[in-house]
């Protein structure tokens, strides 16, 4: 018996209106006709209805995009939110518009070929026109904030071990004393019986040589756990019950010798003495830093993204204002900042008299405008300064005032960043088991 299509009444031109106007939508995104229902059983019917096919979203446009990298900032541009608009138009064309730091980006082609050749490649998709804007200063600083952390995520391996505190002694300018407040509470921490490396990351400015009294030249030897690499070994120098591990371009370079590079080759060399050196199983790693707030500051924000600031000021509102710069630094790398050191504070005279002649109150004012305790006040005297040049730091003499400033600054540090115990931990009990089993017998 012959079936008769139903008639054309109101539901039926409303269903097959319905579903004609989403096809005819959907066809209008995307490449070819619209495919015709078969049924299972092969058969062909005049009430068959056209199929709507898959149907390109912006979802589906900004899932394609996070294929797309920012090579300089190492992460897609959708997580960077530099897709500002998607829009999809009629006949299958897609406008994508990229946010860029500055017009004259140099990346701006590739990016926008990349976009091209993403999104073209989508189903349903005839053509893609890309736009660029510039991003306002908060798009910026939420850019520069995701790029930081995801540098951080993305470091690279270093052998400082992963118990050890990293204490980077930093601020805004020089002159301030880093160098001398590193080798000190060095030395300080070595004397209470730990292992304290020291990185003098002021490659072309480094001066930690001369005031440890370490001297000699960085040679490599093989490492035990990979004969096939050879690692840098520091210049090690005791110091009361603990010692110090020191790297320093001074023992690679004559100590009236210009280091002539470039911010990417300093930068370059304080990765080969974080990557490459035999640190061992340190306590502390006191980082001496340079100045600034330029590529070595951010290439240890990367590396040792557990590293702790010590940022160090003297009581001058100059010094103090630059030396916020490099709290500001730390805060946006994600770094916790321990707390401020006032170098310099005063001169104490032998009959009495107290003279500040850098000023007063800048270390407290620097530690109340960055939310930092104010660790230790070091007194201008001359047994500092006659310390460095001779390699005998200050601090192993506790009855003068520097002295005594300065094991107030190692408590201080002791305090804040006390090194952690491992003996219970699970890697230091699977050790144990491996020492006390012995070698393992081959089997038969």
């Amino acid at each position: 018996m012959r079936r008769t299509p139903p008639r054309a009444g109101i539901k039926g031109r409303h269903k097959t209106a319905g579903i004609k106007g989403r096809a005819a939508r959907a066809g209008a995104g995307h490449k070819g006709p619209a495919q015709r229902a078969v049924p299972k059983d092969g058969s062909c019917r005049p009430y068959d209805v056209l199929v709507e096919q898959t149907k390109v979203t912006e979802a589906s446009v900004r899932d394609a995009l996070r294929a797309v990298v920012d090579p300089e900032l190492g992460d897609n541009i959708v997580e960077l939110k530099m897709v500002d608009k998607v829009e999809l138009g009629p006949d299958g064309v897609v406008l994508v518009r990229v946010a860029l730091t500055t017009p004259s980006c140099p990346l701006r082609g590739q990016i926008q070929a990349e976009v091209m050749g993403r999104v073209g490649a989508l189903d349903g998709v005839s053509s893609v026109v890309v736009e660029t804007s510039e991003m306002s200063r908060e798009q910026k600083a939420a850019l520069m904030a995701r790029a930081r952390w995801k540098a951080r995520e993305q470091g690279p391996r270093t052998t400082v071990p992963a118990r050890a505190r990293v204490v980077a002694v930093s601020s805004g300018k020089g002159g301030v004393g880093k160098s001398s407040i590193s080798v000190n509470l060095a030395a300080g921490l070595a004397a209470k019986g730990f292992t304290v490396g020291v990185l003098d990351a002021d490659i072309a400015g480094f001066s930690v040589p001369r005031m440890l009294g370490v001297s000699g030249q960085l040679e490599a030897a093989r490492d035990p756990d990979d004969p096939a690499r050879k690692l840098i070994q520091p210049l090690v120098q005791p110091v009361g019950e603990g010692e110090v591990r020191v790297v320093s371009m001074g023992f690679l370079s004559g100590e009236d010798e210009a280091v002539m590079w470039r911010g990417l080759m300093l930068n370059r060399a304080v990765q080969h003495f974080l990557e490459e050196v035999a640190w061992g199983d340190i306590d502390y790693l006191v980082v001496d830093m340079p100045p600034g707030t330029g590529d070595i500051q951010m290439g240890l924000a990367r590396m040792l993204p557990s590293a702790e600031v010590l940022v160090v000021t003297t009581p001058a509102q100059a010094a103090q204002k630059v030396a916020a710069r490099a709290a500001s630094m730390a805060r946006k790398s994600y770094l916790r900042i321990i707390g401020v050191v006032e170098n310099m504070s005063a001169f104490n005279c032998a009959h009495g008299e107290r003279y500040e002649v850098f000023g007063r109150g800048g270390g407290q004012r620097l530690a109340d405008e960055i939310g930092a305790p104010l660790l230790a006040s070091i007194p201008l005297e001359p047994a500092v300064a006659l310390g460095g040049d001779r390699g005998q730091p200050a601090a192993l003499d506790p009855t003068t005032p520097a002295g005594a400033a300065f094991a107030g600054l190692v408590g201080a540090v002791l305090e804040r960043c006390p090194v952690p115990e491992m003996t219970n931990c699970s890697a230091r009990l699977f050790e144990a088991l491996e020492v006390a089993a012995g070698p393992a017998t081959p089997a038969r």
